[in-house]
């Protein structure tokens, strides 16, 4: 018990593991990953300075959609750098700080991004089902306040998660089995019993993950409704376009999602975890803003404009 608590007092690193396996194509897979981080960042600065700049963009719905591509870049930004230092400089090791700042921030965008896709899901619904009255309903008081909501619901979930988890004593290996410091990966180095806190997990997700899907499901289920119902005209094709992009989106966030987090710590392993984590660390900033520009013609009606200007 003494050396328990002197561990647990004295902490103050852990030692990441690592996204690679010492193999010897552990510099391509590397490459792949900066490749990939790079299009993401790029990728979602871009779309931002689009929707900043042309007037045309200065909607509700692409007032979302820069706040997605702001949590996108949280997430990616959170935990690529930090990976390919140490797989560069050979050093594993992560601060306390460092880590808890991964935890929280990963953890907070992860939620708020559950709750903004409702909200964007929201937004396409009121935009599709009441035009007449939709710059009433959805006027910029009200989105920034779902905004705001949204990125509150994730950083109370977030404050939570890293309380719990730092309060718990850690003893033995510090090495975490991941490439960033994630909550489940964690745990598992606790010299405490934390499968109360891991149901309570489970219990957080799935409610944080099905509640908004209900929303988005039940808000498309009307927009196809009204779409269907529409004569074959441009806006109709445009709503379409619209809608079919964000439930691309949708699909990728929530299948990686729901894939990671609505499993019991019982059923998940090392190798999963790693495997989901690249999938919304990396993969899914990445393609978020390709999907939201190349169906949208006004993001690429913006992107030329913009190219024009810079006589391109």
């Amino acid at each position: 018990m003494a050396e328990e608590l002197w561990n647990h007092s004295s902490l103050s690193s852990f030692v990441l593991a690592g996204l690679f396996r010492h193999s010897p194509y552990d510099s391509f897979f590397f490459s792949l990953v900066l490749l990939a981080f790079g299009a993401a960042v790029v990728g979602n600065i871009l779309l931002l300075t689009l929707i900043q700049t042309d007037r045309r963009l200065h909607t509700p719905m692409y007032f979302f959609l820069s706040q997605l591509s702001i949590m996108d870049l949280i997430m990616t930004c959170t935990v690529v750098p930090k990976m390919a230092a140490n797989f560069l400089s050979g050093r594993k090791f992560i601060s306390l700080a460092g880590c808890a700042s991964q935890i929280f921030l990963v953890v907070m965008v992860g939620g708020a991004e559950c709750f903004l896709l409702a909200v964007m899901a929201y937004d396409r619904y009121m935009a599709v089902c009441y035009p007449l009255r939709y710059p009433v309903l959805m006027n910029w008081k009200a989105c920034t306040s779902l905004a705001v909501a949204s990125w509150i619901g994730g950083m109370a979930d977030s404050v939570i998660d890293v309380g719990m988890v730092f309060s718990f004593p850690y003893c033995g290996s510090l090495e975490v089995d991941h490439f960033f410091c994630e909550v489940p990966a964690l745990l598992r180095l606790s010299c405490a019993d934390t499968s109360l806190f891991e149901d309570l997990i489970y219990a957080c997700c799935v409610v944080m993950l099905l509640l908004p899907l209900g929303v988005i499901v039940a808000s498309y289920v009307q927009v196809l409704t009204a779409v269907i119902r529409m004569p074959a005209t441009e806006g109709k094709q445009k709503a379409l376009a619209t809608c079919s992009s964000h439930l691309a989106v949708v699909g990728l966030y929530y299948g990686g999602a729901i894939f990671s987090y609505m499993q019991r710590a019982s059923a998940r392993t090392p190798m999963g975890d790693r495997a989901t984590s690249i999938f919304y660390t990396i993969l899914t900033p990445m393609f978020n803003p390709l999907i939201y520009s190349l169906r949208n013609r006004d993001v690429t009606s913006a992107l030329r404009k913009m190219l024009g200007r810079w006589g391109m």
